[in-house]
């Protein structure tokens, strides 16, 4: 067999790999005896079919599927071995002919789309800005307040103020202001005043008190909501939107949320038992919490800097467009031309960006193994988890859940992206210069 390889622009090349008999015909040979001996026609024992007849009836189709399998095999070691630097897969050209199975050689080319070269290498003499955001008491303390409000408690309470639950007895008034026969009846209805959307139906509770009864006019206090009338009164939204009465409302309850008090009870139970002692300590392990959330932002941000200096610095790039978007539209069966024309460029950047990696990990020698794509997906589901002010979750739980992720292709194929950009980070850190600057987290935002 013989292999022609072309460059017919910087970034386009043809590979012609042509194949004689010899080249393949053992696996022609070998391939024919096995299906003798699984082969079973009509007048034949199995595995007694005459080698002739097995070749006339299933001799080329048999020919067809090793020629492809063994060119296959060497397209890809040839590429391999060669070291050719490239994008997708390669695409048959347009210069193929059809192929006559039982000519003596066969000719098969391909377009080959060839990554753009340029230097992504990085000194000393590169300069990128990493901000470190401050974490201030206002933080932790608005941080405390959250793990105490959702370890609180709800109390009763005689007197109302602003924020309590009031719950009571509800129905619907007449004209005159009498309870209208037939009309609308809720039993122990829900109220929180504090959300009402009318400033005069919200006072009316101002020093309300247990067992007093006042008039209040749904529609009016929610602005005609009907979503919020229905979910008050149990009727429906059609019935809600309909309803401008007046209702009495004798109050039965009324509850104060009450935080938890900041006790070892509350340092147990979010950041498990133990682990603090004191308030002080506490506080300390929040701003911990807190340091090591806004590390994972800086550390993004600083990988978006590195992005766009090396963008500037490498410059407009050569790519061959027209092979790549044959290969998206092969890549993408389902998708018309419109669809690979709007996704093109977005592509192309983020191709770009691939390849810059793929040197600085070159340089930098990082490696990317199983434990540090599990970390990243760990860190993923902590801070999935830390949403719901769930800090104190158990080890394994962590690790079931990160490794049902990491059994999801897209999702896996993420956190693998993710592990070599945070090995990327720390090793950059140790090369490039750094205007290192502290910045509040209103600033790091508007960034």
């Amino acid at each position: 067999m013989n292999y022609n390889f072309q460059k017919t622009s910087n970034v386009v090349a043809e590979l012609t790999i042509s194949i004689e008999k010899a080249d393949y015909q053992d696996r022609v040979d070998k391939a024919l005896k096995d299906l003798r001996r699984k082969a079973q026609l009509p007048g034949f024992r199995a595995g007694q079919v005459p080698m002739s007849i097995i070749q006339k009836r299933f001799g080329n189709d048999v020919v067809a599927e090793q020629v492809q399998k063994f060119l296959s095999e060497k397209l890809y070691a040839y590429l391999r071995d060669e070291k050719v630097n490239m994008l997708g897969e390669p695409l048959a050209s347009s210069k193929q002919q059809a192929v006559d199975f039982n000519a003596p050689t066969m000719d098969f080319i391909f377009d080959i789309a060839l990554a753009p070269e340029f230097d992504a290498k990085v000194s000393s003499k590169d300069r990128v800005p990493y901000y470190t955001i401050d974490v201030t008491d206002d933080m932790v303390q608005q941080q405390v307040n959250m793990y105490a409000s959702r370890a609180g408690h709800y109390e009763h309470v005689d007197t109302y103020q602003a924020g309590d639950m009031v719950k009571g007895h509800m129905a619907e008034l007449d004209a005159d202001g009498n309870i209208l026969e037939g009309g609308v009846h809720k039993e122990d209805a829900v109220l929180l005043p504090t959300y009402m959307k009318n400033e005069d139906q919200k006072k009316k509770f101002d020093g309300l008190q247990v067992n007093t009864v006042l008039t209040l006019n749904p529609s009016i206090a929610y602005d005609g909501s009907a979503i919020e009338i229905s979910t008050l009164l149990g009727i429906d939204k059609e019935a809600a939107a309909e309803l401008k009465s007046d209702f009495s409302f004798q109050v039965t309850e009324i509850s104060r949320y009450t935080p938890a008090e900041l006790t070892q009870e509350l340092f147990d139970q979010v950041l498990g038992e133990g682990r603090v002692n004191s308030e002080d300590e506490f506080r300390a392990a929040i701003r911990q919490e807190i340091e090591q959330q806004f590390a994972v932002s800086a550390r993004f941000r600083f990988m978006a800097d590195v992005r766009a200096y090396l963008e500037k610095r490498i410059g407009e790039l050569e790519w061959p467009d027209e092979l790549l978007k044959r290969i998206m539209r092969a890549n993408n069966p389902d998708k018309d031309d419109a669809y690979v024309e709007q996704n093109y460029a977005p592509s192309i950047k983020e191709l770009e960006w691939h390849l810059i990696k793929e040197q600085l990990a070159d340089q930098t020698a990082i490696k990317v193994e199983q434990p540090d794509v599990l970390a990243v997906a760990k860190e993923q589901v902590r801070m999935q988890f830390a949403q719901y002010g769930m800090s104190n979750v158990p080890d394994e739980l962590v690790e079931r859940y990160a490794n049902e992720q990491m059994a999801k292709r897209d999702a896996a194929e993420g956190y693998v992206s993710r592990a070599v950009e945070n090995k990327l980070s720390e090793a950059l850190k140790t090369i490039l210069t750094l205007d290192e600057k502290t910045i509040t987290l209103e600033e790091f935002n508007k960034l």
